[in-house]
């Protein structure tokens, strides 16, 4: 027997001069991706970030905030849009508990065949697992603000409403116009008699100097911690009703419960009712649980 002849890979000087170049050009490719890898990536270890400031500021914030607002400052209402992203996206968004998929037109076509008017007072006052105002209360969003997000989703899906007339400015301003115009008629020469014009700076003198009204902010807190923990806690089940929670703002499902003394509402609030645990299973103080029933019952009345 005769072994076959055995050939080396490497034959001539440029296969060989290839071969060495590639030995140490490789290797020095793979290092300096490698290297540059490294340096492109930002890693850090599980609870680097602990103590940075916005983590703290995070975890140390409080669970009720007081959002302090100017009642003087003019009023700036929600797009359409912006209230459908607060709140109208939770169900129609995904077509939840049967409402209509947002941009679907097959879902809002009998919908709009009912008309612009039948569909707001339908938001307004609510429908099916729907509640009124989307679970809000005017002080969240007007029926202006409610509208618009009406018509913002009609729209979209291929309906043709116009935009809501805005509000008429408040009577506020045309009080102060008309009294504007009654001081200037007064300083006017010929405005009427002196006396009257004597009686009139009298009286303008004793309202300058009437003691002004006790402050508010107590209540106004109140007021603000209430409808935190209704919309952290309570609107999970009173917004929808679910496993006969009162719905919030409907006067029929509130009726029997408000012939009780609020004590006794307070006390079922505060150690649970039926299918409610006690504090709606929060961790909330009974001054907060208390005003979240406050903010509930002045809604239903």
């Amino acid at each position: 027997m005769s072994e076959a002849p055995h050939g080396a890979p490497i034959k001539t000087p440029g296969q060989l001069i290839a071969a060495v170049i590639a030995a140490f050009a490789i290797p020095i490719i793979v290092i300096w991706l490698l290297a540059y890898y490294v340096n492109q990536s930002e890693r850090s270890g599980a609870g680097t970030d602990g103590l940075a400031d916005t983590t703290v500021a995070s975890r140390i914030a409080p669970i009720a905030q007081v959002d302090v607002r100017d009642a003087n400052a003019p009023h700036v209402y929600k797009t359409g849009e912006e209230v459908f992203k607060a709140v109208c996206t939770t169900c129609h968004t995904p077509g939840a508990a049967g409402a209509p998929k947002f941009g679907n037109a097959a879902d809002w076509a009998p919908r709009i065949a009912q008309g612009y008017e039948k569909l707001v007072q339908t938001a307004l006052h609510g429908t099916g697992a729907m509640p009124p105002r989307g679970g809000t209360s005017p002080d969240d969003y007007s029926d202006y603000e409610i509208a618009r997000a009406v018509v913002y989703m009609a729209d979209h899906a291929g309906a043709n409403f116009p935009e809501p007339a805005a509000p008429a400015a408040g009577a506020a301003a045309t009080q102060a116009a008309a009294a504007a115009s009654a001081a200037s008629g007064a300083q006017s020469p010929a405005s009427g008699s002196s006396a009257v014009n004597t009686e009139a700076a009298a009286a303008i003198a004793a309202l300058s100097s009437a003691p002004a009204p006790a402050p508010t902010s107590a209540s106004a807190d109140n007021a603000q911690a209430g409808k935190a923990l209704y919309t952290q806690v309570c609107q999970a089940c009173h917004a929808a009703g679910v496993l006969g929670a009162p719905k919030f703002g409907n006067k029929a499902d509130w009726a029997p419960r408000l012939k009780d003394p609020m004590n006794v509402i307070y006390n079922y609030a505060l150690h649970g009712k039926g299918n409610m645990p006690p504090k709606g299973g929060s961790t909330a103080s009974d001054d907060d649980v208390k005003a979240a029933v406050d903010y509930m019952v002045s809604a239903a009345k």
